[in-house]
């Protein structure tokens, strides 16, 4: 499973990111994504950048299978927050053979803060390229209660 640790810069900018939505600014539609862990119980937090598609909302981890993707599929739910509004939620994982149209998506939008993660991948690299790439992404649809 691909997973890209973050290093001290990136530790530092999405603590700086994560305090300005937990504080209701949104960076290009970040929120802060609230998930109980699968070992400790406990809540854990992380930024996230939430988009839309189609009329649906979606979230990508450009760092592959990390902690909050592997946490979010165990508890079966989160929670999005921005400033004091908070939303529960249901992940429904999106299939890697879906996930093309929205990678090139994400890349379009966040390309200059996440671009790195994508192992040379651009919003212009051919369809193979995204559609090869697309199993290291987890994505999901986002259904609100």
């Amino acid at each position: 499973m691909r997973y890209l640790a973050p290093k001290r810069a990136a530790n530092l900018f999405n603590q700086f990111a994560k305090w300005l939505t937990a504080h209701g600014v949104s960076l290009m539609g970040s929120r802060v994504v609230a998930i109980r862990g699968r070992k400790s119980g406990e809540i854990r937090t992380t930024v996230v950048n939430l988009f839309d598609f189609e009329g649906e909302r979606y979230l990508l981890s450009p760092r592959g299978h990390t902690q909050w993707v592997r946490n979010l599929r165990a508890a079966g739910e989160g929670e999005l927050r921005l400033g004091r509004r908070a939303e529960t939620f249901t992940p429904v994982e999106v299939a890697d053979a879906d996930k093309p149209e929205l990678i090139r998506l994400y890349l379009r939008k966040w390309a200059w803060e996440t671009g790195a993660f994508f192992d040379g991948l651009k919003a212009d690299s051919p369809e193979a390229d995204i559609a090869a790439a697309a199993p290291g992404f987890p994505v999901f649809r986002l259904v609100t209660r």
